[in-house]
């Protein structure tokens, strides 16, 4: 089966460095959902932008690289036959029905965990 990535785009991560999240949450629903039906391999969700450091040939700086109103606030890898299936689960997820978010579908071309 082919994978894919499905980063998840937000106006911030509601996940906060040293902080627990609130248990049984929308989007924590939908990961064991989607873990349970074994379409999901790997996900993680991102802490806040106020906690990110970008790095780039001008030096550090505190925030995200780009300044948008939206960021990606996690990522997760599913698997599907293939572009439309991975569309259909990818629809699923609830930051497509937020009206400050949504998601990208990306195909993974290589890789894989590094041990």
């Amino acid at each position: 089966m082919a994978q894919f990535a499905v980063l998840i785009y937000s106006d911030d991560s509601g996940r906060h460095a040293g902080r627990e999240t609130v248990a049984d949450d929308e989007n924590d629903r939908h990961a064991d959902e989607l873990a349970s039906s074994g379409a999901m391999t790997l996900a993680y969700a991102f802490t806040s932008r106020s906690e990110a450091v970008s790095i780039d040939v001008n030096g550090v700086r505190p925030g995200p690289f780009l300044d948008l109103p939206q960021v990606v606030a996690g990522f997760y890898v599913i698997e599907a036959p293939d572009l439309h299936a991975a569309t259909e689960i990818a629809r699923a997820n609830p930051a497509v029905r937020s009206a400050t978010g949504g998601v990208e579908l990306r195909p993974i071309h290589s890789g894989g965990p590094v041990l």
